[in-house]
């Protein structure tokens, strides 16, 4: 933690920083430093550096004017403090050093600063720990520039010693600088180690390039590197080919092995090949790169290179290209049911592109292929999937079906076919016209493959009028139950004295509006009928925003935020809504203990006020008192008069009473019908109001004069400025700490990975629900949109069929993922209850072929494929590159994000059991 240097006004700071970023944003290059800092400490910071002398109050909202000093001066912040994005679990236990958390997102957990930018903030605030990091060149043509939050973390393993050790590298480091830093951390020379891109655990490739980068030779996060000591006289590890074991590259050491089986057990037979000049011929081990054994197997096992982040369309093709039927069509002549004239298609391009690269995965050899020219053909049709940016695996995938069976359409003039309504007629008879229709105008190997028809019934909630109608479907996309809803957390607070605040944890649509969230909690807090909920959001101790447009969307709103909901009462004419702020005065630290003024704490109270008449003094301390009764340490019911003067003698209307905080049928403070049977003298508050001038006005002094409020402001706003002596007649433990909207904790986070069923996800995704307001059905016997229920049935099945698990969520303002662990079967998926159609008594049952995966967060993770060749028998994990043998019970995980199923064919058999399963081979 650094001194800091001197302190500054806000309105210093906030220029230098600008003039300081400005100049550094316009000549940012590779190889500059950017800080990390947390979003919470910047926000306050810049709260802290916006405030301006000259505010004025508007509606009291305080969305614009927040920083009015002499309301809401916001503290000067305390020195930086980077803790909570850093992971103290992972920093304790890490060799290399602090470990940030590795679910951070830019602009929600922290904000990166150039060099100036920090070392200015730094002299003045000092605090850290410093966060640097470097500026580096991304993109195929590496002229993208982005700052590299993450470098790679490599696990380095030291053979045949067995020593581990992790250390953190730039993506854009050489292998050169790894080899260096290998043989620093284990204390060797350069001519004693051999490096290796040891990819679960087996040799894939020896690291002999110390030109070639990191990012080149596609080392990802979490890799190991096998860091492997000559020693000729050990069996098994380095033969012998210049007295010293190895074969020299620069200053690397080339290492070969005397052992010619050694590729069946991950290691590179090199014995073969001849060492000219010492220079090893590289291009003759290309086909064994990949560390699965070649010899005697099937095709199939040849890798994709990473283009830049091409994962996501790496993955999804391994899975298409790994569907035993397309294998075999794409294989065979396709090119005359190619479809050049379909206005819909590519002209063809994109299926010829498809199945050249189709071809090239399926032929003999191991060399990976580098898909660059079906990336140039699908970025020329698909531009939202050109560049280098990480796109997601499904959208990619839905394109890319949708766009070859348009180029492999058989029908080359579609017919124009008017559907009918169902009108009563059978279900198999309608559905059957639908699935001719559809037909008659798309016949492809896609359409023969990989799609099926849903039942699709509309019941208009007004007239009861029932619409059937039967689609086609590619694909399923199956929603994970805890990714529809979201738990909010949110405070009501009375206006009329009745109760104490209390916190309601409520359930709402994730992608909801404001309307859902007031509705669910006027259930759970048992609004009157008279009653309704005011929302507001607040920040820094004041009302930040009142959130009353009901169509707000719940996405906006983030977990950390904090929301208030008053009940006032629904029918108010003519109405301002008194806004009272708390404040205690603040002591500085050391000897003198000086006060540094009066500073707003807890949370905002809000009581509405009739326009009708007048306002004085002893109305606004009147309802004051009633707001606050509820938190009285000792409170007696009655009539209320102040130590001055009586608030019934007051020539104002308001009723002279306060009520009882447990009296359920408690009066509303502004035209209440309360009697009281003794009265209850009460000292006046120490309140401070605010006037149309901005100005303080002490409401414990002068005549009881009627106050003059401002008419261009529906807000109030009052101080009470709690002392230690005021203090002692109030417990406001009730309204200091306000909970956060989701606070995720142990328990709470373990709940979210439960396993959830399949079965599960479409048992939701078949519900019957109500269609959102957005997208009502017009009723043709109504003549009018509605709301009408929609319920979705399986009826005819695909021999693949495709499911989507929905883990993504998209809006305007937030992106979350869900890792949610999907318990999905493997073999004998069972769908034959789940099939509308009775008729059909062909047992469904599926068994999983392939499937992709998602690890990481959003827009920074990384895509791959299980697959099971069939004709093997055996799973095979495909990570671009790279492919490696894995065992089925490894196949689920908490990544799967896209699942690909074929149907099993159900045979008749002689055997004990009577039947028996077959899967036809490509």
């Amino acid at each position: 933690m650094g001194e800091v240097a001197r302190q500054v006004s806000p309105e210093e700071e906030k220029q230098s920083i600008r003039d300081i970023a400005v100049a550094a944003e316009a000549q940012t290059k590779v190889g500059d430093t950017f800080y990390l800092i947390t979003q919470r400490w910047w926000q306050d910071w810049l709260e802290y550096a916006n405030q301006s002398q000259t505010s004025t109050v508007n509606d009291g909202s305080f969305s614009e004017n927040h920083d009015l000093v002499s309301l809401s001066s916001f503290k000067r912040p305390s020195c930086i403090d980077n803790s909570d994005i850093i992971d103290d679990a992972l920093s304790e236990d890490s060799a290399v050093g602090i470990e940030l958390h590795d679910t951070l997102v830019e602009g929600t957990d922290y904000i990166l600063l150039p060099q100036e930018v920090w070392n200015q903030l730094h002299s003045w605030y000092g605090g850290g720990p410093v966060l640097a990091r470097k500026v580096i060149s991304t993109g195929l043509s590496q002229t993208e520039l982005s700052v590299e939050v993450y470098p790679l973390r490599l696990q380095l393993h030291l053979m045949p010693k067995g020593d581990r050790s992790a250390i953190r590298i730039s993506k854009k480091e050489t292998t050169g600088e790894l080899h260096r830093r290998a043989c620093e951390i284990f204390d060797l020379t350069s001519k004693q180690v051999c490096i290796w891109d040891y990819f679960s655990h087996r040799k894939h490739a020896l690291m002999n390039d110390m030109e070639k980068t990191l990012d080149d030779a596609n080392i990802q996060m979490d890799q190991d590197i096998l860091v492997e000591v000559i020693n000729g006289n050990t069996e098994g590890s380095i033969g012998s080919i210049q007295g010293n074991g190895c074969v020299h590259n620069g200053s690397l050491a080339v290492a070969v092995t005397s052992q010619t089986s050694s590729a069946t057990s991950g290691g590179l037979s090199v014995s073969k090949y001849s060492s000219r000049n010492g220079n090893l011929e590289l291009s003759q081990l290309q086909s064994e790169k990949t560390g699965v054994n070649t010899r005697g197997s099937s095709c199939g096992l040849t890798g994709l290179l990473n283009l830049g982040n091409t994962c996501f369309m790496n993955s999804a093709i391994q899975c298409l290209v790994h569907t035993p039927e397309f294998a075999r069509y794409f294989r065979e002549d396709y090119h005359q049911e190619i479809n050049r004239q379909n206005p819909l298609g590519m002209v063809g391009e994109l299926a010829l592109a498809f199945g050249d690269l189709l071809r090239k995965l399926w032929a003999p050899g191991r060399a990976p292929v580098a898909p660059r020219p079906f990336k140039a053909k699908l970025a020329r049709f698909a531009p939202q999937f050109s560049g280098c940016s990480q796109h997601d695996s499904q959208e990619l995938l839905a394109f890319l079906l949708d766009g070859l069976h348009e180029d492999l359409n058989r029908v080359k003039h579609k017919p124009y076919i008017k559907s009918r309504d169902a009108d009563g007629r059978p279900d198999e008879e309608v559905a059957d016209e639908y699935w001719a229709n559809h037909i008659a105008r798309n016949d492809s190997i896609i359409v023969d493959v990989c799609q099926g028809q849903y039942k699709s019934t509309l019941v208009c909630p007004v007239c009861n009028k029932v619409s059937v109608t039967f689609d086609p479907f590619m694909y399923l996309s199956l929603p994970l139950q805890s990714a529809t809803t979201r738990s909010m957390t949110v405070t009501v607070f009375t206006c009329d004295g009745s109760a104490l605040p209390a916190a309601y944890t409520v359930t709402v649509p994730k992608q909801g509006r404001c309307r859902d969230l007031i509705q669910a909690l006027s259930n759970a807090s048992s609004l009157q009928l008279s009653e309704k909920l005011l929302l507001a959001e607040i920040r820094g101790h004041l009302i930040y925003r009142f959130l009353e447009d009901p169509l707000i969307s719940l996405s906006s709103i983030k977990d950390d935020d904090h929301l208030t909901a008053y009940k006032i009462p629904k029918v108010l004419k003519k109405t301002k809504f008194l806004q009272l702020i708390h404040r205690r005065e603040e002591q500085g630290t050391g000897n003198a203990q000086s006060s540094l003024g009066w500073k707003p704490y807890g949370t905002p109270l809000v009581s509405p006020i009739s326009c009708d008449d007048n306002i004085t003094r002893s109305d606004i301390q009147l309802i004051v008192h009633t707001m606050l009764s509820p938190l009285l340490r000792t409170r007696n019911s009655g009539a209320i008069t102040t130590s001055d003067e009586s608030v019934a003698t007051s020539n104002h209307s308001h009723s002279t009473k306060i009520p009882d905080a447990q009296d359920s049928n408690a009066a509303n403070p502004v035209k209440g019908d309360y009697v009281s049977s003794k009265p209850v003298t009460l000292e006046k508050l120490p309140l401070q109001l605010v006037d149309e001038n901005n100005a303080c006005i002490d409401l414990t002094v002068g005549d009881d004069k009627v106050v003059k409020l401002s008419s261009s402001s529906m807000s109030i706003l009052v101080f009470v400025d709690w002392s230690q002596k005021l203090l002692g007649s109030y417990d406001t433990s009730h309204i200091e700490s306000l909970p956060e909207i989701c606070k995720y904790g142990h328990v709470s986070k373990r709940a979210r990975n439960e396993p959830l069923s399949l079965y599960t996800c479409l048992e939701a995704f078949l519900r019957e629900e109500p269609l959102v307001p957005e997208d009502m059905w017009y009723c043709p016997q109504c003549k009018e949109r509605r709301q009408a229920s929609k319920k979705l049935d399986l009826w005819r099945l695909p021999e693949v069929l495709v499911i989507h698990l929905k883990r993504f969520s998209y809006s305007r303002s937030m992106k979350h993922k869900l890792d949610t662990f999907v318990n999905f079967p493997i073999h004998d998926f069972d769908l034959t209850n789940y099939v509308a159609n009775k008729n059909n008594t062909r047992r469904q049952i599926y068994e999983l072929y392939a499937l992709t995966n998602h690890y990481g967060g959003m827009g920074s993770g990384h895509y791959t494929a299980h697959i099971k060749l069939l004709d093997e028998d055996k799973w095979y994990n495909f990570d671009d590159s790279h492919i490696s043998p894995m065992n089925e019970d490894d196949v689920k995980s908490g990544a799967a994000y896209v699942l690909f199923y074929r149907r099993v064919n159900i045979e008749k058999s002689s055997t004990s059991n009577g039947v028996h399963s077959t899967i036809s081979r490509p």
